[in-house]
C-alpha cells in the first residue's frame, strides 16, 4: 500500500453537503490512500464490449468521465466478484471494509480527465476507485497533495471528493486534450464506490473535520465548495483553485 500523503492544504477549504434534511460543512483532505491489488484481467469479449460502448454510445471526448452499464457487464464478467473482494480485502486494515461493503458501486470510463473536484455532487462522500485497464501511460494526479499515481491494472485509490484531481499523461505537466486525440488508445475503465464521509472510519482515515463553516446562513440548500469564504472552482488545465463562475 502506498504511504498516505500528509495534509498540505494551506487555504481554508470547506465543503457544504446535505446530511439528511440538514446542511453540514466539512474540511477538505488531501490525504490519499492508494495501493495495488491483484485482479483478473477482463476477458477479450468484455473489453470489446466496453470499447463498443465507449465509442458508439458514450462517444467519449478528451477529459470526459462517464458511466458504463454495470448490470450488463456483470452478466459476462465471471471475475467481477474477485475484483470486488480484492478491494474489500485491501480496505480491511484501513478500517474501511464495512463502509465499502455497504456502498453503491458504479462502472466508469474516462478518456483522461480534466482537473476537477466532485464535491458539488458528492460532497458527502469519498471515492474508492479500482482501475481495470492495462497501463496506458496515464497518471492520476492530485496537485494539492503533489502526488501522481500510475494507473495500472489493480490500482486502488481512496480520496476526498473535494480534492482536485485529473487523469493526465505520465510525462505531462497538466491536462492537454491533444494528448487524447482520436486514434489514441487512452481510455480507462474503473469501478468506483461512494463511501459516506460521515462514517466514522472514513472521516478518520481522511482526517475530516466537520461543521467548520461557512456560517449556516451561507449554506442554504446548495452543495458546493468554498475557498477562504468564497465559492471556488478548479482550472481544468492546471488544477489550480480559481473563483467560481
Amino acid at each position: 500500500m502506498g504511504t498516505p500523503s500528509s495534509p498540505r492544504l494551506r487555504d481554508h477549504l470547506a465543503v457544504c453537503f446535505r446530511s439528511g434534511d440538514a446542511m453540514r460543512s466539512r474540511s477538505v483532505s488531501d490525504v490519499v490512500l492508494w495501493g495495488t491489488v491483484d485482479v483478473p484481467a477482463p476477458t477479450a469479449s468484455l473489453l470489446a464490449d466496453w470499447e463498443r460502448e465507449m465509442s458508439i454510445h458514450l462517444e467519449l471526448e478528451p477529459g470526459d468521465v462517464e458511466a458504463l452499464p454495470l448490470v450488463r457487464a456483470r452478466a459476462r464478467w465471471p471475475d467481477y466478484r474477485h475484483c470486488v473482494q480484492a478491494v474489500l480485502d485491501w480496505t480491511q486494515p484501513l478500517g474501511l471494509h464495512e463502509a465499502l461493503a455497504s456502498s453503491e458501486v458504479a462502472l466508469m470510463a474516462c478518456r483522461g480527465a480534466r482537473y476537477h473536484h466532485d464535491a458539488a455532487q458528492y460532497g458527502g462522500a469519498a471515492f474508492c476507485n479500482l482501475f481495470l485497464s492495462e497501463d496506458k501511460g496515464l497518471d492520476l494526479h492530485f496537485p494539492a497533495a503533489d502526488l501522481r499515481i500510475p494507473l495500472r491494472p489493480g490500482t486502488v485509490v481512496v480520496f476526498d471528493t473535494g480534492q482536485p484531481h485529473a487523469v493526465i499523461k505520465r510525462l505531462g505537466n497538466g491536462f492537454d486534450a491533444a494528448n487524447f486525440a482520436p486514434g489514441e488508445d487512452c481510455s480507462l475503465v474503473f469501478l468506483s464506490w461512494e463511501l459516506p464521509i460521515e462514517d466514522t472510519a472514513v472521516g478518520d482515515a481522511l482526517g475530516i473535520r466537520f461543521d467548520i463553516g461557512p456560517s449556516p446562513a451561507l449554506l442554504r440548500d446548495q452543495e458546493r465548495l468554498w475557498l477562504n469564504g468564497a465559492p471556488a472552482s478548479v482550472c481544468p488545465a492546471s488544477g489550480r483553485w480559481c473563483p467560481a463562475d
